[in-house]
């Protein structure tokens, strides 16, 4: 094992259960790149708030669909360069908080780093695998090539095929919401899973916030996935912590709040006013751990 993968399997070694507050105080740091990561349901917004709570900075945002959870970091400052697939408000629209920083350069300016869904599901992998880069069909006909100077194309040694190859996603920290974890730290997730379980893998720490502690996992449906206790960092307990998404079995969609967005985004001073009253003045979730 080298000295990089080894730091990593003692950081995951000491998994605890903390607070919401205290798991980002002690893994999240300025500078950082940070993957937020659920596709659909599942997004961690209560974890992106206490980072901005928090006054993170410098931070490289990675997500496979950033939504509304990365707008909003965005438009307060927090981010400096986004890796990403997709960015917009789903069945809605555009980012506005996105688009003015790209545009404009407000709050400050943002790196771009565009990819395919495929792409970024293949570079998580690889960094959970270990790997360096990850190497796919894909690219074939688009323009993106030309502007991300991150895709290369290799020939296969084998058998001379050109494929696309991108290089392994390995955040300094994952953060993912999921339905439960037991006494022992380990996690289940239920429904539309994503790429959550190869992002937290594929991290230096991750930090999992979970609607509920249970004894037993307990799961019937077939599409889930456990992230076992020593692959993670922190869990954290933070109930409706998805919201305004959805946790399959929890909760449903907010499909109003998502509507309303695009106008209370629409504007810098709109949007600030929302952050203000909804974000930075707000409590972050902090039930007590044995509750």
């Amino acid at each position: 094992m080298d000295a990089g993968a080894l730091a990593v399997a003692i950081d995951r070694a000491r998994m605890e259960f903390l607070s919401l507050s205290e798991a980002v105080a002690r893994f999240v740091h300025d500078g950082d790149a940070v993957a937020l990561e659920g596709f659909t349901h599942l997004i961690p917004f209560a974890a992106a708030h206490e980072i901005i709570r928090q006054g993170r900075r410098e931070l490289t945002l990675i997500r496979m669909t950033p939504d509304l959870i990365y707008d909003q970091m965005i438009g307060m400052g927090a981010a400096r360069k986004l890796v990403f697939s997709w960015g917009g408000n789903p069945g809605v629209g555009s980012l506005h908080r996105l688009r003015d920083a790209v545009e404009h350069g407000w709050p400050r300016p943002l790196e771009i780093c565009e990819h395919s869904h495929a792409a970024m599901a293949n570079a998580y992998a690889a960094g959970a695998a270990g790997l360096p880069c990850a190497f796919f069909r894909g690219y074939r006909g688009t323009d993106l090539p030309r502007v991300n100077p991150d895709i290369r194309f290799v020939r296969c040694p084998f058998t001379g095929e050109e494929l696309a190859c991108v290089p392994a996603l390995r955040p300094d920290v994952t953060i993912v919401h999921a339905q439960r974890a037991d006494r022992r730290g380990n996690v289940l997730f239920e429904g539309i899973v994503g790429v959550q379980k190869e992002a937290a893998l594929a991290a230096r720490r991750a930090i999992v916030t979970v609607e509920e502690i249970v004894e037993s996992l307990g799961y019937e449906g077939a599409n889930a996935a456990i992230l076992p206790a020593w692959t993670i960092a922190a869990v954290c307990v933070a109930p409706g912590g998805a919201r305004p998404s959805y946790a399959h079995g929890y909760y449903t969609r907010d499909n109003a709040f998502y509507i309303a967005w695009d106008s209370i985004a629409r504007e810098r001073e709109s949007f600030r006013a929302w952050m203000q009253t909804h974000v930075l003045h707000a409590h972050s979730l902090e039930p007590e751990l044995g509750a």
